[in-house]
């Protein structure tokens, strides 16, 4: 069957407007701290309220399976609606760290209707060429993640609240524009009704099992990766005082070039294969991590922006892949489940990480504690070359 051309890019369109809240909190962290009179070193406890907020909202989507009982598109506006609502709560006066922390929370709740949801909307469009598509798609949150740095260096002369305002706006345009631009799938098996079974049965299948460990591996290092790069580049800074960096214009740069690692990683799997592709990024951003250390004392200013520019797009290379093998090898009836209790496990995962780095935050012990991040990529490479396990190698 023959896709309109423009579903794929509004779904893209979409999945950047929409995520753009994610880390629209960490972008501003400094100045919200600053007006409210907080205590600094949030970041950590901000960017895990949303990941719970996420885990929670993807096991409630999930186990109760509402983007396969219902319309995926309308639970995708629904979603990008009431996460634009509440990012917006950020920006009120006298709101005070409870407030900012629920907001947070729920924000991410409803990412878990965007993310993995627009990916489940994906799938019913593109059951050939599916990592190509996904590839677009995970390149769209990639990019949305960023954006909001970006909008942080062009309004370091105005209101922080600007950020938050344009984040919001952009989540509401990005929903509304699925809603009205982009039908359900022609490939979207509509489940019967809530089935406790099809919450655990997908990973009694191998070939699921492997992708998902894989992804599971690749999710340790990632968001703890992009959560921490204004602190590695402070720190970096503080360990060289002669040399001055742009934080925010860097940080959208490292986590953006990502983009263009999932899209390439997409183009390229149909040619390459998903699991050797995947392998290759895993273990690209293994090795990233245990060099990072000897870059970061040692590097010069250039040596060390083009590592973790490299570092930046391998360690996001492989997701796209990871989301396309589990959709491929998930049964078509419950494939919105299993992409989104993938998302819920492996976004728990990154909740350690995290944690891990916040606990080393100081500029010396941070430099050589980001080395731990490698722990993951290496058990996603270890499930990955079981030999007994044959997955998809195009999808």
């Amino acid at each position: 069957m023959r896709v309109s051309k423009h579903i794929l890019p509004v779904i893209v369109i979409a999945q950047f407007l929409c995520t753009s809240v994610w880390f629209a909190g960490n972008a501003v962290l400094s100045d919200l701290t600053a007006s409210l009179g907080l205590s600094v070193g949030l970041l950590a406890r901000f960017t895990v309220m949303v990941q719970a907020g996420f885990i929670v909202g993807t096991f409630v989507f999930a186990f109760l399976a509402i983007a396969d009982r219902f319309s995926p598109v309308k639970v995708f506006f629904f979603s990008a609606v009431a996460a634009a609502i509440f990012n917006y709560g950020l920006s009120l006066s006298g709101i005070g760290l409870t407030g900012l922390l629920t907001c947070r929370f729920i924000t991410g709740f409803f990412l878990a209707g965007i993310y993995p949801v627009g990916m489940k909307i994906a799938a019913d469009y593109y059951e050939v060429g599916l990592g190509k598509s996904l590839g677009f798609l995970v390149g769209a949150l990639v990019l949305g993640t960023a954006f909001p740095h970006l909008l942080k260096m062009f309004n370091q002369n105005f209101a922080w609240q600007n950020v938050i305002y344009g984040t919001s706006i952009l989540s509401l345009t990005g929903g509304l524009s699925m809603l009205l631009f982009v039908p359900d799938g022609p490939f979207r098996k509509k489940a019967t009704g809530f089935k406790l079974t099809a919450f655990t049965k997908v990973f009694r299948i191998k070939e699921f099992r492997v992708a998902a460990f894989g992804y599971f591996g690749h999710m340790w290092e990632l968001y703890a990766f992009w959560a921490f790069i204004p602190v590695i580049l402070n720190a970096y800074q503080r360990l060289h005082a002669d040399i001055f960096i742009n934080v925010s214009f860097y940080s959208f740069l490292i986590i953006s070039i990502g983009s263009v690692a999932c899209v390439l990683s997409g183009l390229f799997s149909e040619k390459f294969g998903v699991k050797r592709l995947a392998s290759l990024s895993l273990f690209a951003s293994a090795v990233c991590c245990i060099i990072s250390p000897l870059v970061l004392i040692f590097g010069s200013l250039e040596i060390m922006l083009t590592f973790m520019l490299f570092w930046g797009m391998s360690v996001i290379a492989d997701s796209p892949l990871f989301s396309s093998l589990v959709a491929k090898h998930a049964p078509a009836e419950s494939r919105g489940a299993a992409l989104t209790i993938v998302n819920c496990l492996g976004f728990a995962i990154t909740i350690f990480s995290i944690q891990l780095l916040n606990s080393i935050i100081s500029a010396e012990t941070l430099i050589y504690g980001v080395a731990a991040l490698a722990i993951g990529p290496i058990i996603g490479l270890v499930f990955l070359m079981k030999k007994d396990v044959t997955i998809a190698s195009k999808t």
